[in-house]
């Protein structure tokens, strides 16, 4: 794959805690793009939902979610993809996880029918009293914007990113989250289809232009699949935290996470249940690097198939190093004055979106790359 958009990040400047061996970090050139785009929505959320405060979501120091996880976004893509994204942190936060002043279930369910089914309403066109339903309306007249935003660009593949989202909240939206699991080998088929697969698939393909024929749908999701585990997995491993104090705070009887999983499965303590979830890992970043090394240069596949399952491999080291850095899964960190400067510079106010402003110690020396 050629890399036009991103620059190769040497390995001294950050941290893998030995994860991701074998897979070089990528980011994209442009450090604005995705803060435009994360602060618009987390603008419009606050308008139109809730007031977005004490948030911490997609954006970092000197790793920003998108920037590492697509580093080959075409540029002008980067804003509204940044802005999809934050939607889905948002809305994984507020709507989906059963804390605090959530919505009821029927809501939610009903948003995530709703999702992309061309029935959405314009901006100007929220009406009722309701509270309840005026964040259900909200939510949709975001969507509503993304779905515009995208066709603007890119009609054809905004459908097919679409319809990709469709497919993949139909899926959320009939699991029973609360359900537990009593093997990692029953739990992670769920974790990788409620990680976002498809979601990410759409994301992905339309932020780097990119048409997976349909005779090789399946292929491709074969071809992911050690991918996603990798992804799963270790999304689970570095939010376990952040979600095991969310289930404390409501009296979840348990977590859904690989290591609450890995726990009961072999009735072992947190920090053995970590470290088996990281051999897990390790041995799925092999098996990805060997499906990309068969696949770069085989000439029956497409040329997009291709560059989708190597770019999977730079989400893969991107969404390990920023969850390492990330303030969304280390309330003791805060965005870096990087990050704060370009916050101002996109409007008044997007910094209050985040407390205990001080420097990203961790990650201070990093922005020498």
């Amino acid at each position: 794959m050629e890399f036009q958009y991103s620059e190769y990040i040497a390995p001294t400047f950050y941290e893998t805690d030995g994860l991701c061996d074998g897979i070089p970090l990528r980011r994209h050139k442009d450090p604005m793009g995705e803060v435009k785009g994360a602060i618009r929505c987390q603008k419009m959320w606050s308008k139109l939902i809730e007031p977005v405060r004490n948030y911490k979501g997609t954006l970092g120091d000197p790793f920003s979610f998108v920037r590492v996880t697509i580093p080959e976004s075409l540029s002008e893509r980067l804003e509204i993809i940044s802005f999809a994204n934050e939607f889905a942190f948002l809305y994984d936060d507020t709507f989906m996880e059963d804390l605090d002043q959530q919505l009821q279930s029927e809501n939610r369910h009903q948003i995530l029918n709703d999702f992309g089914s061309g029935d959405l309403p314009r901006m100007n066109s929220m009406d009722g009293n309701d509270h309840t339903a005026l964040k259900a309306q909200g939510a949709k007249q975001i969507q509503s914007r993304i779905l515009e935003e995208m066709m603007a660009i890119d009609k054809g593949r905004a459908l097919t990113t679409m319809k990709s989202w469709q497919k993949f909240i139909k899926v959320v939206a009939s699991r029973q989250r609360s359900e537990p699991f009593a093997s990692l080998e029953e739990y992670l088929p769920y974790r990788i289809s409620d990680a976002g697969e498809l979601f990410w698939f759409g994301l992905m393909t339309f932020a780097m232009a990119l048409t997976i024929p349909e005779e090789e749908m399946d292929l491709c999701k074969r071809l992911g699949r050690p991918a996603w585990s990798v992804l799963a997995l270790t999304n689970d491993l570095y939010s376990w935290d952040k979600e095991r104090d969310a289930a404390a705070k409501v009296g979840a009887p348990h977590v859904v996470n690989a290591i609450w999983v890995l726990m009961r499965e072999h009735s072992i303590t947190e920090t053995q249940a970590k470290d088996l979830c990281r051999h897990k890992v390790k041995e799925h970043v092999v098996e990805a690097i060997q499906v990309v090394e068969a696949t770069r240069s085989n000439v029956q596949l497409s040329l997009d198939l291709r560059k989708y399952t190597e770019a999977i491999l730079y989400t893969i080291s991107g969404n390990l190093v920023w969850s390492i850095y990330c303030p969304r899964y280390h309330p003791e960190l805060s965005y870096g004055r990087d990050v704060r400067t370009l916050m101002a510079e996109v409007g008044e106010g997007a910094p209050e979106v985040v407390t205990g402003i001080g420097e990203y110690e961790r990650g201070q020396s990093l922005c020498e790359a």
